[in-house]
């Protein structure tokens, strides 16, 4: 049986994978699979359009009209983006949006608000 490394957070015993994160049920932590703290691993850094850093739970803001794939609508320039995640892959920002709903956007069409 695969032994699973205890919980950087809490040291608990109990984690499990779910998909490719490793996760602690008693304090809720997730984490990659081997990159425990102290790894040396490479973060990929997520700017905007501007060159500024984001992070989780930034708010962005629309810099350019993008047409929604699969509708005729379209997000209009200026349109304000609250508590976005960062997320793997060609469109590395995933966020709510107020009349539209889920959506990935990229990070080159938005600025830090």
């Amino acid at each position: 049986m695969n032994e699973l490394p205890n919980c950087p957070q809490c040291s608990s015993v109990y984690t499990y994978e779910d998909g490719t994160q490793l996760v602690c049920p008693e304090c809720g932590h997730e984490w990659t699979a081997g990159a425990e703290s102290g790894s040396s691993e490479d973060v990929k850094v997520v700017k905007d359009a501007n060159g500024n850093v984001l992070s989780d739970g930034d708010s962005v803001t629309v810099i350019k009209d993008l047409k929604v794939k699969g509708s005729s609508s379209v997000l209009k320039i200026g349109t304000k983006v609250k508590n976005i995640r960062l997320v793997e892959g060609d469109h590395d920002i995933d966020c709510k949006i107020d009349g539209f709903g889920a959506m990935k956007l990229k990070s080159e069409f938005v600025r830090k608000a």
